[in-house]
């Protein structure tokens, strides 16, 4: 990864690959579904094309935002998402779809509010630690508003209810204030008091607790909460190494529930084998390794900070999908990234790819090799702007001083309590004697007419000696001159 804009390029073949294999596994899992429910095979697969193409004209559009842009308007777009989650949840304007009132049907469209709600938390709150970063920022500082901003966004969402979604909005925040540097203890204490509402969660739903008690005892009840789960490893069993081939599941004739959306990661199991599913975890693998990379990489904080909160939410992401299919979490509902069905979270996770694949422009090499005219054909394609060097403003400037005068004040004690003679010792200043200060006085109004100005509350003699220097210069060059003849001096005395 030595070129400058290799960051940019694998960010953008990673979304393209998983969108691809997303709309191909997507047709094969839904395809029977589809026949039965409508007559067509083509019924699901057309709804998530059309927002897959979507989602790439917004991902062409992240690319052209300026960093200034997105940060201004930040706090308006998380307003707006906190106004869109208020609005679902009244009858007559939300609309129930499996069990959750979560969604507006504008003209046949399902758009889902809380995804909206995830991206402008992960972007305002980049912003808002960005903008109070440095040594001198206290923890109320880091905390507030933050903290009662997410926990005003999760409350909304657990009133749909969406467990999946507010584990979401968990993983921003916790991934946020973790970048921005919060204490250990304060972010284990965050940490573990966000377990424990999740557990009290878990437990108080009736459909939740029924998935808890299913993954820790499955046999208790196989054709009811537990249906599911064994479906899922029956399918990645049936997948063995190589799979059944595409289109040759057996679990999508209406064994597997969901097995377009939640449960696709099972069918990619069974028809492409193991193989197939190592690969997707390469590839998610792979986008955290250049998400990160991109984060470290990237000078503006507020950019850092993004870059390592959205790499870190979808990996979360994509971690928490693939450990409930193959058994090792319990059954939440989240989404396997650009590769599930679902039209508003593809076009919102299309949205944080090209958020990162604009970050990656930002890197310092990739500003510097595109003004130097090195952006290569796929940027002269698209038409894309050249991006701008990060600026550190007068904000971030006036923090840095601020972080400084502290130590500079308690560095002057220390220099001030040093002891004046070389001898280390800690004897303070004698004041001058009687006949000092006499000769001190005499020795200043003899200097007033212009060679020294006698300071005041001082009287030594060595104040004046300025005064003396033009005469022990003419004898110091009588002396070296009769010295040079031999006379006198130190060659006459050896003489």
């Amino acid at each position: 990864m030595a070129r400058p804009l290799a960051s940019f390029h694998l960010v953008v073949t990673i979304a393209v690959l998983l969108t691809v294999l997303g709309l191909v596994m997507v047709l094969s899992s839904s395809s029977v579904g589809a026949v039965a429910a409508a007559g067509s095979a083509y019924g699901l697969f057309t709804s998530q094309a059309i927002f897959a193409v979507l989602g790439m004209v917004i991902f062409y559009i992240a690319l052209q935002i300026p960093v200034r842009v997105m940060r201004r308007f930040a706090f308006p777009a998380f307003a707006f998402s906190v106004v869109l989650l208020v609005l679902v949840l009244i009858p007559g304007i939300g609309t129930v779809s499996q069990g959750t009132r979560g969604w507006f049907v504008i003209a046949g469209i399902s758009l889902q509010p809380a995804e909206i709600a995830k991206i402008t938390l992960a972007v305002w709150g980049a912003h808002l630690l960005a903008s109070r970063r440095g040594e001198n920022s206290t923890l109320r500082e880091m905390l507030v508003p933050l903290v009662p901003a997410a926990l005003l966004v999760t409350g909304l969402i657990v009133l749909q209810p969406d467990l999946g979604t507010t584990v979401s909005i968990v993983i921003i925040v916790i991934a946020l204030l973790w970048f921005a540097g919060l204490p250990l203890k304060v972010f284990l204490g965050i940490v573990g008091t966000a377990a424990t509402l999740a557990v009290i969660l878990a437990l108080t739903a009736g459909y939740r607790s029924q998935r808890v008690r299913a993954f820790f005892n499955p046999g208790d009840d196989p054709q009811g909460a537990g249906y599911q789960a064994r479906q899922a490893k029956f399918s990645l069993a049936d997948g063995g190494l190589w799979g059944r081939g595409l289109g040759q599941s057996r679990a999508k004739w209406s064994y597997l529930p969901n097995a377009h959306n939640d449960f696709i990661f099972a069918i990619i199991g069974e028809e492409l084998g193991f193989l197939g599913g190592v690969a997707v975890i390469g590839l998610f693998g792979l986008f955290a390794y250049v998400g990160l990379r991109i984060a470290m990489r990237s000078t503006d904080p507020f950019l850092r900070l993004f870059t390592a909160t959205a790499t870190t939410w979808i990996i979360g992401q994509a971690f928490i999908n693939i450990g409930y299919v193959v058994g090792l979490l319990p059954v939440t509902g989240l989404q396997l990234p650009l590769v599930s069905a679902g039209g508003t979270s593809t076009a919102t996770t299309l949205l944080m790819f090209g958020l990162i694949a604009n970050a990656a422009r930002h890197e310092p090499e990739a500003i510097a090799a595109l003004h130097a005219g090195q952006d290569g054909r796929f940027a002269r394609l698209l038409r894309l702007r050249k991006p701008e060097a990060y600026r550190a403003g007068r904000s971030s400037a006036a923090r840095t001083v601020a972080a400084r005068q502290p130590r500079a004040r308690a560095a002057a004690p220390e220099r001030s309590a040093r002891p004046a003679s070389k001898g280390g010792g800690s004897r303070k200043r004698q004041s001058p004697a009687p006949n000092e200060r006499q000769r001190g006085a005499a020795t200043d109004r003899r200097t007033s007419a212009g060679r020294t100005e006698p300071r005041e509350g001082t009287g030594r003699a060595r104040r004046a000696q300025p005064a003396r220097e033009p005469a022990r210069g003419r004898q110091q060059t009588n002396r070296t001159t009769r010295g040079s003849n031999g006379r006198s001096g130190e060659r006459g005395n050896r003489r």
